[in-house]
């Protein structure tokens, strides 16, 4: 289904799963490592390591399959380097949007989730496999990934503007495919 697994996104994979491991052993890797609001417990790092955390079993399963369903392509069609640029400028930009959304509105919870790199690989595949079919859980209809990708981004949006579903940094999603929608531009330049 897959074909090979590329050696980043085993990587990416293999990161994922042992840290999301080794926080059931030492629950205050979060107090570390986690995107905590600027004068909130901020510290750089953490613009990266959020990604390698997750909030429970459903959260780095949906990211680990989609990391698996777009991300390997990706790798297999663009090579190791770009798509370890492309994966971390999705995963940076995610990260600094959802500064920016946590200090305008007075939040103090940590981020965590390798969900803003993925709606960077989600944008990628679409932006590179435009025409490619996509049938998601809900509803199981097959579209074109860029028909799929613009409603999923849309959809963010309202979540976001709207605040249901909160829990959700849908502003990380939305800007973790404003950094690869940046990075596939700035590659075409």
């Amino acid at each position: 289904m897959f074909g090979a697994l590329q050696p980043i996104t085993r990587f990416l994979l293999i990161a994922n799963v042992a840290i999301f491991g080794a926080q059931w052993l030492w629950p205050s890797l979060i107090d570390t490592f986690a995107l905590w609001p600027i004068g909130s417990g901020f510290e750089p790092w953490q613009i990266v390591s959020y990604a390698f955390l997750h909030g429970s079993l459903a959260h780095i399963g949906f990211n680990m399959i989609g990391l698996l369903s777009f991300g390997n392509e990706l790798e297999a069609w663009w090579g190791q380097k770009r798509f370890l640029q492309f994966y971390l400028a999705s995963v940076i930009a995610a990260a600094l949007m959802q500064l920016v959304v946590t200090m305008s509105l007075g939040q103090i919870a940590p981020t965590v989730g390798a969900s803003g790199g993925i709606f960077g690989l989600l944008l990628g595949f679409a932006m590179m496999f435009p025409r490619r079919k996509i049938v998601p859980l809900i509803p199981p209809i097959p579209m074109p990934a860029w028909v799929f990708v613009t409603l999923y981004g849309a959809l963010e949006l309202y979540l976001g503007v709207t605040g249901t579903a909160s829990g959700i940094a849908h502003f990380a999603h939305l800007g973790g495919m404003i950094g690869g929608w940046i990075m596939l531009r700035r590659w075409r330049a």
